[in-house]
C-alpha cells in the first residue's frame, strides 16, 4: 500500500489571537483621558464657586396704543364753563299781613289757596275805640275850621277900624294873632284826624298784592293785638332760587345772564330764567357770594318749594376736542404694561 504524503499535515496549526496595543498607543490614550478629566474637573469647580445666573427675562410685549376701534376724529366744538345752584324755588314776593290795631277779627273772607287782588278786603277788625277816635278827630277839624273863619272876619274888621282911626295898633295886632292861632289849631286838628283815620283804616285788612293766600294764622272771632300775624299772601308768577358761589366765579356773573333750570318734578324738561341779583360783598367766613336767579311762572304750573338746579353759563370758546374714550393716559399705559 503506498502511503501518500500530505504536505500540510506536518505544518504547525496557527491560532488567531487579538493584537495588543503597543506602548506608544497606550500612552496616547492615557494622556487623552487625563485631559478629559482635567477639563471636567475645572468646569465642576467653577460651578461650585459661582452659581450660574438665570437668563434675563425678555421685556413684555406691549400692544399698540390705539387699535382700529380706538381711532377717533378730532373736531372743533364750543367749550364753555358754568356754575350750578341748587335749592327750592320760592315765590319772589311773599307778604305776611300783621294787625296794626287791637280788636277782634270779623268777616274773615280768605283762607289757604284763596286768590286775592291788590286792595281786596280779606278781613275786618272790630276796634270801636279806634273808630270813635277817628270820628272825634274829624269833628275837631270842623270846629277848628269854624274858629278860623271867625278869626278871619275879626282880623279884617280890626284892620278897617285901625285904618279909620277907630282902633289902636295893639287891638289890630291882637286880632291878627287870634287868627294865626286859629289857623294853627286847624292844622293840629287835621293832623290828629289823619292819624286817627289811618288807625281806623287798619281795621280793614286788605291784600297788598295780587296773589294767593298761602297761610292763615288766625280764625274769625279771635282777639288780636298790633303785630299779630293774620294771613300770608304770595305771588307765584315769578319764582326765585338763591344760592352761593365762589368769589372767582362771581366776578363773571352779571345781572341778566341766562340761567337754565332743571326740576325734579319735570324730568327731561328744561326751563330758562335769568340772574336777578348778585350780592356786592362776599361772606367773610365762607368767601362765598350770594346769587339770586329768577324763573317766570305766569301760568302757575310750577309750585313754590320745588327743588331745582340752576346753571349759569360763564362763557365759551371754540377748541379741538376728541371723545374721552379715545384718550389714554400715561398711568393707564403703565398699568396695562
Amino acid at each position: 500500500m503506498t502511503a501518500t504524503h500530505d504536505p500540510h499535515r506536518d505544518r504547525p496549526m496557527s491560532i488567531p489571537t487579538t493584537r495588543r496595543p503597543t506602548l506608544s498607543s497606550r500612552a496616547g490614550a492615557a494622556l487623552l483621558a487625563a485631559a478629559t478629566l482635567a477639563a471636567a474637573g475645572s468646569a465642576g469647580s467653577s460651578d461650585a464657586r459661582e452659581p450660574a445666573k438665570p437668563p434675563a427675562a425678555a421685556p413684555p410685549a406691549r400692544g399698540p396704543l390705539l387699535d382700529a376701534q380706538g381711532v377717533a376724529e378730532v373736531r372743533e366744538a364750543l367749550i364753555g364753563s358754568a356754575v350750578t345752584l341748587g335749592g327750592p324755588l320760592q315765590p319772589k314776593e311773599t307778604v305776611t299781613l300783621r294787625e296794626q290795631v287791637p280788636g277782634t277779627i270779623a268777616d274773615l273772607r280768605a283762607d289757604r289757596g284763596t286768590r286775592v287782588r291788590r286792595g281786596q278786603r280779606t278781613a275786618t277788625i272790630r276796634a270801636a275805640g279806634v273808630v270813635s277816635q277817628a270820628a272825634g278827630a274829624r269833628a275837631g277839624v270842623a270846629a277848628a275850621q269854624a274858629n278860623v273863619t271867625v278869626a278871619q272876619k275879626q282880623m279884617e274888621a280890626a284892620r278897617e277900624l285901625h285904618g279909620a282911626g277907630a282902633m289902636t295898633q295893639i287891638e289890630r295886632q291882637s286880632a291878627e294873632a287870634s287868627h294865626e292861632a286859629a289857623v294853627a289849631q286847624l292844622a293840629a286838628a287835621r293832623a290828629q284826624a289823619t292819624s286817627a283815620g289811618e288807625a281806623a283804616g287798619f281795621t280793614a285788612v286788605t291784600a297788598p298784592l295780587d296773589g294767593v293766600v298761602s297761610a292763615r294764622q288766625r280764625q274769625e272771632g279771635e282777639a288780636v293785638n298790633p303785630g299779630d300775624e293774620l294771613l300770608t299772601v304770595v305771588d307765584g308768577r315769578v319764582l326765585e332760587l338763591s344760592g352761593q358761589i365762589g368769589v372767582a366765579d362771581a366776578a363773571r356773573v352779571k345781572v341778566g345772564q341766562p340761567v337754565t333750570f332743571a326740576l325734579d318734578a319735570f324730568p327731561g324738561e328744561e326751563f330758562r330764567g335769568r340772574v336777578a341779583r348778585v350780592d356786592p360783598v362776599a361772606d367773610a367766613g365762607t368767601r362765598q357770594v350770594g346769587v339770586y336767579v329768577e324763573l317766570a311762572n305766569a301760568s302757575g304750573r310750577i309750585i313754590g318749594g320745588q327743588y331745582a338746579r340752576g346753571r349759569i353759563a360763564l362763557g365759551a370758546a371754540r377748541a379741538l376736542v376728541v371723545p374721552a374714550t379715545a384718550v389714554r393716559s400715561a398711568a393707564a399705559d403703565g398699568a396695562g404694561a
